[in-house]
């Protein structure tokens, strides 16, 4: 019983990743996302990232990624993920309501010309949404990662990437892997000369 579960567990986890290698529309998508968090980077702005749970730990991976390093050994790129400061989610928690934890963030350090990064794999995070109705009034570009799910942040991101899933753990995998992606093409482009 146990082995049939985990070869099926594997067996789907391979079916997505079929999916994604003949989707052209979201491949043009990454394509697009990575060059737009080039040149947030390359213009000396950041990169803000956030989520719930899982993906809270994806945002806090995200960053981690350009802050230390991905493949290259380079210089740190600057990426602040909103989900770790104890002290300031538990204050924006308590004085105005979780649903504005990342808001609140977005309106401190948000600049025109920063980049959000959203992940919800539900895509009806209401933190998220309000991050990102934030990100419109701040002039700050918005990227949602999530799962096929007709989720609302879709219509509220300037680019969005879907995971063609509806189910949680897969969805979780397509953006473990689109996060690697896309840090992998950021650090060929702005440190093409430096050594792994």
């Amino acid at each position: 019983m146990m082995k049939k579960y985990i070869l099926n567990e594997i067996s789907e986890s391979i079916k997505i990743n079929q999916l994604l290698l003949s989707d052209t529309k979201l491949t043009d998508e990454i394509e697009s996302v990575s060059k737009a968090i080039i040149k947030a980077f390359k213009n000396g702005n950041k990169i803000l990232i956030a989520g719930n749970g899982g993906s809270a730990s994806d945002a806090q991976h995200f960053a981690g990624e350009f802050v230390g390093k991905f493949n290259l050994i380079r210089p740190g790129l600057p990426a602040i993920e909103l989900t770790s400061n104890t002290a300031v989610l538990t204050a924006i928690g308590n004085d105005s309501g979780y649903v504005h934890v990342f808001e609140r963030q977005i309106e401190a350090l948000g600049n025109k010309g920063d980049l959000f990064i959203a992940i919800s794999t539900s895509g009806n995070s209401e933190n998220i949404l309000c991050a990102l109705n934030a990100c419109k009034q701040k002039g700050v570009l918005s990227i949602g990662l999530t799962g096929d799910n007709q989720g609302k942040m879709q219509k509220l991101c300037d680019r969005c990437l879907i995971a063609p899933s509806t189910e949680t753990p897969r969805i979780q995998e397509v953006h473990s892997l689109l996060i690697h992606i896309i840090c992998g093409l950021v650090e060929k482009e702005i440190y093409a000369n430096q050594h792994s």
